[in-house]
């Protein structure tokens, strides 16, 4: 797999590596689900994603800050959001981006982050008109989540800057 990055030195992270194995092996094993029963209180929210034919790296960024903008946030989340690189496969290119999430408040400015990966999928072989494929994962989470399959809680960030603090007490950094 070809990677096209932007100039500076950003690492792979172990989470963009996830999510392409994720849906590289979702292509092999395609499996028919039926749709789980949700309560009223499990709305996924989503948003209608760009055709592939019409994707544009800034285009992603857009959209993906238009999801995020749907997930039930307290208003003290503030994010970044930042277009990391892009992978070439032989039937996909995907496009890796990041937002990162912390609570700066007046008193400490300088917060624990917590990050979410994005990786939008282009493919080579589908037609052009269909929608891209957007997949996302949570900082030092294994599970790969899909919007408008599922609800995006706000305690997950939490508890990415909670376990980092926890480290960080424990190694004495």
């Amino acid at each position: 797999m070809e990677e096209q990055r932007p100039s500076g030195d950003l690492n792979f992270t172990a989470e963009s590596a996830q999510l392409v194995k994720s849906m590289m092996d979702r292509r092999r094993h395609t499996v028919t689900e039926e749709p789980e029963k949700s309560s009223p209180d499990d709305h996924m929210n989503n948003i209608n994603w760009v055709a592939s034919k019409d994707f544009t790296v800034d285009v992603g960024k857009e959209q993906i800050a238009e999801y995020i903008e749907s997930w039930e946030l307290q208003p003290c989340w503030l994010y970044s959001l930042d277009f990391l690189y892009s992978t070439e496969g032989e039937h996909h290119t995907f496009y890796h981006y990041r937002a990162r999430f912390s609570t700066p408040t007046p008193r400490t400015p300088i917060q624990g982050t917590a990050s979410v990966y994005f990786v939008v999928d282009i493919s080579k072989v589908r037609p052009q008109g269909l929608p891209v494929e957007v997949h996302f994962i949570v900082e030092s989470n294994r599970l790969v989540h899909t919007p408008g399959r599922s609800r995006f809680r706000e305690k997950w960030l939490a508890d990415v800057i909670e376990s980092k603090t926890l480290l960080r007490a424990a190694v004495d950094l």
